[in-house]
């Protein structure tokens, strides 16, 4: 087999991941798609690892070897971001990244009864206020 196919292969994985991570809202999406990336990765360490392997007289797999590492980090990575999307889906409510981000920031929607905004920020003013004393 001719190394073009996987490396294809590996290039259309990519940019379909790097797609997901660009467009997606939802953060376990994003994850998913960062996973796809990283198979890509593997894809071509692989690949190259057995085309390196046919013109090298020794064999040392470092490609393969280095896909368990990356294998392991992958797990590592989606461990630890599903705990942090659910903790934050838990506290949060949501798991869009724009709302979240804006929340972040600081950026607060407008009051739903109608008012022009000026008494979120007084009753943040009254709440401190009350903390402080």
């Amino acid at each position: 087999m001719h190394l073009a196919y996987p490396a294809v292969l590996s290039a259309l994985l990519f940019c379909t991941g790097l797609y997901g991570v660009l467009a997606r809202r939802n953060a376990i999406l994003v994850l998913m798609s960062v996973e796809l990336m990283l198979n890509a990765v593997n894809l071509n360490l692989v690949a190259f690892d057995v085309w390196l392997s046919r013109t090298a007289e020794e064999t040392l797999h470092s490609g393969q070897a280095l896909t368990l590492f990356t294998i392991a980090i992958a797990a590592a990575e989606i461990g630890i971001g599903l705990a942090i999307v659910l903790a934050v889906h838990r506290n949060r409510g949501t798991a869009d990244i724009d709302r979240l981000r804006d929340t972040a920031e600081g950026h607060e929607t407008p009051a739903a009864d109608g008012s022009d905004g000026d008494a979120p920020a007084t009753g943040a003013a009254a709440e401190k206020a009350e903390a402080t004393a």
